[in-house]
């Protein structure tokens, strides 16, 4: 079997070459691959700020500093897995229901493969398509969502498709188990006091901020774990998620939020969870602060996306 890992890094510097994520090579040979980067480069969703669709470009270019080994959960990720950047799902600008059919077509055949995709947004409606790709093979999700918004909401200026609406579609298509799904990190000004309810009503667990304060994380995390069980699940993290003074490149910023460390403490969290598809979305690199700051932090949620699935598969395979 064809195992493919990042270039040597002592051989050839990290600021060479084309930018794939981590250097990783750029091909669809899903027979051999184990995880499979993925760039979803739309943000015809976006109801404020505009540009996640260079997020996938940025997250790759800042990912050359990552390194194979992560520390934070104890695993070369290599040594497991074999990994390739696939490239970019196609979109069509400008055309949303146009744009879902395609990145669900793009990535079911990844998941038919038995590989799991981690997605790089592109704005936060691109979940609705990831989440119809994935449930067409594993049937459906249970959902871990970090994200400032629940994005639960019934319609955006009329229209039911937007990045703020993509989790209530996902219910009513039933390709989304709410009993087995959580949200966590919501916080900020929202237009009525029922907003969040919505979410609740339709069967989600919603742990605000202010409640996660007063928890600490490591209780969430055991809820987070809890709720979902053995079942199978996605998790889509939004760097809004992050507070904007270490994550200010996005297209919705929230105050009051977490730090990168607080972030990679939730997604390392994970350990034990059966994921079988997860995204980093609405990276906005015109809004990014110097030194790419919030690309990074979103690399390094994928780099932690990877050694939760190194992990997954050496317990699998013993």
């Amino acid at each position: 079997m064809t195992r493919y890992e990042p270039a040597d890094s002592f051989a050839t510097p990290r600021f060479s070459d084309v930018r794939t994520f981590m250097r990783l090579p750029n091909n669809r040979d899903l027979d051999n691959a184990d995880a499979a980067i993925v760039g979803a480069p739309f943000d015809t969703g976006a109801t404020f700020r505009v540009g996640a669709r260079f997020g996938p470009e940025a997250i790759r270019s800042v990912s050359h500093l990552l390194r194979r080994h992560n520390s934070g959960l104890g695993v070369t990720i290599f040594d497991y897995l074999s990994v390739i950047d696939y490239g970019d799902v196609p979109v069509v600008p400008g055309f949303i229901r146009e744009s879902y059919e395609t990145i669900a077509e793009g990535l079911e055949p990844i998941h038919r493969a038995g590989v799991v995709p981690i997605v790089l947004g592109g704005d936060h409606s691109i979940a609705l398509p990831e989440l119809r790709a994935a449930a067409a093979v594993h049937g459906p999700l249970a959902l871990v969502q970090f994200d400032s918004h629940p994005d639960t909401w019934d319609a955006y200026f009329g229209q039911e498709y937007t990045h703020g609406t993509p989790f209530r579609r996902a219910v009513e298509e039933g390709i989304l188990d709410p009993s087995r799904s959580i949200q966590v990190g919501m916080r900020g000004s929202i237009y009525d006091e029922r907003d969040w309810d919505d979410a609740k009503e339709m069967g989600f667990d919603l742990v605000p901020t202010d409640e996660v304060r007063d928890l600490g994380i490591p209780a969430v995390i055991e809820r987070i774990k809890e709720r979902v069980g053995d079942a199978k699940a996605y998790v889509s993290f939004d760097i809004d998620f992050v507070d904007p003074a270490y994550a200010p490149g996005t297209g919705t910023p929230e105050i009051g939020g977490y730090t990168s460390r607080e972030a990679q403490e939730f997604v390392r969290g994970l350990v034990g969870i059966n994921i079988v598809g997860c995204d980093v979305v609405e990276v906005c690199p015109a809004y990014d602060g110097p030194g790419q700051v919030t690309a990074l932090v979103a690399a390094n949620v994928a780099h932690d996306f990877l050694a939760l699935i190194a992990l997954q598969k050496k317990n699998r395979d013993g």
